[in-house]
């Protein structure tokens, strides 16, 4: 077993600035954030639809503790090496960043994306981060979920057996 799932997408936060010091001028980075436990073909569609707003797509991906916080104590079903592994390994992901708290503000506020993206679950005026990037002339958008795919329902139905 591979213990070191290693990948060069994934990134802690000043590894990440320093490769962003590397981007060329112009460069639209697309931000977005989340727990992504059971990857499924919703989150496939959200994350591409993402990273064609911009040039490069900076995924925040929650630490177990902060999903912990979050969804419980029996999440996430998947750790965050392994999340953060197989989220790396999209073409359509750029960087992977993990952090730790419950939002992604303090993040945010370090990467500066010209552009932030969530699910439509969540509208523009709730979605963290809003007026760092607008305040820096950036938009964020909201963008319609694939109906019928959500994790909390992938671990129903494998409860149920279904």
């Amino acid at each position: 077993m591979n213990t070191s799932l290693a990948h060069e997408k994934i990134l802690d936060l000043d590894g990440f600035l320093e490769r962003r010091r590397a981007l060329p001028p112009g460069y639209r980075l697309v931000f977005t954030n989340g727990c992504f436990d059971l990857l499924h073909p919703g989150h496939v569609d959200l994350l591409t639809r993402a990273r064609a707003l911009g040039d490069g797509l900076i995924l925040g991906l929650n630490s177990d503790d902060s999903v912990r916080r979050l969804k419980g104590p029996e999440r996430p079903v998947v750790s965050e090496r392994e999340r953060a592994f197989v989220l790396a390994g999209l073409a359509c992901v750029d960087f992977v960043v993990l952090f730790g708290e419950d939002t992604p503000l303090r993040l945010i506020t370090a990467v500066r994306p010209q552009i932030l993206v969530k699910g439509g679950d969540w509208p523009v005026e709730r979605i963290v981060g809003r007026e760092v990037v607008q305040a820096d002339g950036g938009s964020v958008r909201s963008l319609p979920l694939l109906p019928g795919y959500s994790t909390t329902a992938l671990i129903e139905r494998i409860r149920s057996g279904r």
